[in-house]
């Protein structure tokens, strides 16, 4: 392995600048540079996954695959400011090769613009698997996304319906903390954590629907905190996208996808939002959208 000594670091706009953009069959633009140890038809079927109706918003934006992104930050502000009141600044560089130094160092994305561009840096040598970098991708995409084109309707109103129906759980620690800002529904953090159900990567909808008490089949009614709303909506959008992208790229089983922050969403109100962003955004030619139930 080769030491940090002997390893380059180049500032992400070089790479940028020196390492050509290709284009995939569905317009995304992306480019690796040095030895990211992702095999190329891998990476071309994961970013291929993206429907064509959602890569045409990704426009003057590429995705970089690098071994390994590090941001050398630096806080900005005054004495008086608070942590979370501080911009980040300083370089963001690339390491061409793997040491545990820089992985200690390094994120797992950065996004840096260079010229018109928006340019995503992604660090291949931190995902041990395709599942976290396919992940990695498509999260990306998802907030990408939403940032582009926004929340269509149809899509808002079905995941309010869900929230003020008190379905447990929700799809990301962003859309389980806004939706508690906006509801303040108590019992909530309380829901149960199911245990994995293996490491199947078909993608399951393989957990029962809770049952709710009668307290929690309707919200205290109260002035509703809009902007909570609105980074709840979005989040659950970009979060929905990343899963059904995840899904067409490849077999997961839906408790893969569990964290210990907050409890997931129950599976039959993912799978019906997945539903409504599969007819949004029907498969490319080629790829699958599936949902298995297992049987009990």
């Amino acid at each position: 392995m080769a030491g940090t000594a002997q390893i380059e670091l180049v500032s992400a706009t070089e790479v940028a600048r020196r390492t050509p953009v290709q284009q995939a069959l569905n317009g995304v633009s992306y480019a690796t540079y040095a030895e990211i140890q992702v095999a190329p038809a891998d990476l071309e079927q994961v970013i291929n996954a993206i429907p064509t109706a959602i890569a045409k918003a990704l426009t003057y934006r590429a995705y970089y695959f690098v071994p390994l992104t590090i941001h050398e930050g630096l806080f900005e502000g005054s004495a008086n400011d608070s942590e979370a009141d501080l911009a980040v600044a300083g370089e963001t560089l690339i390491a061409g090769g793997y040491s545990t130094e820089l992985s200690d160092r390094a994120i797992c994305h950065r996004n840096v613009k260079y010229a018109d561009a928006e340019c995503t840096f992604i660090s291949t040598r931190l995902m041990h698997e395709k599942f976290a970098l396919a992940f990695e991708l498509f999260i990306n995409v998802g907030h990408h996304f939403v940032d582009a084109a926004g929340v269509p309707s149809e899509f808002a109103d079905l995941v309010w319906s869900q929230a003020e129906a008190n379905v447990r759980g929700e799809t990301s620690q962003d859309a389980w903390e806004n939706r508690r800002r906006v509801l303040d529904v108590p019992g909530l953090e309380e829901a149960p954590k199911q245990p994995s159900q293996g490491n199947s990567r078909r993608f399951r909808d393989s957990l029962p629907a809770p049952i709710p008490s009668a307290a929690e089949k309707s919200v205290t009614s109260r002035p509703v905190d809009e902007q909570a709303k609105l980074a709840f909506l979005e989040a659950a959008f970009s979060d929905a996208i990343a899963i059904y992208l995840l899904s067409l790229a490849l077999d997961f089983d839906y408790a893969d996808l569990r964290e210990r922050e907050y409890p997931l969403l129950a599976a039959p109100a993912l799978a019906e939002r997945l539903r409504h962003i599969a007819r949004l955004f029907p498969p490319n030619p080629g790829y699958e959208f599936q949902i298995l139930y297992r049987r009990r």
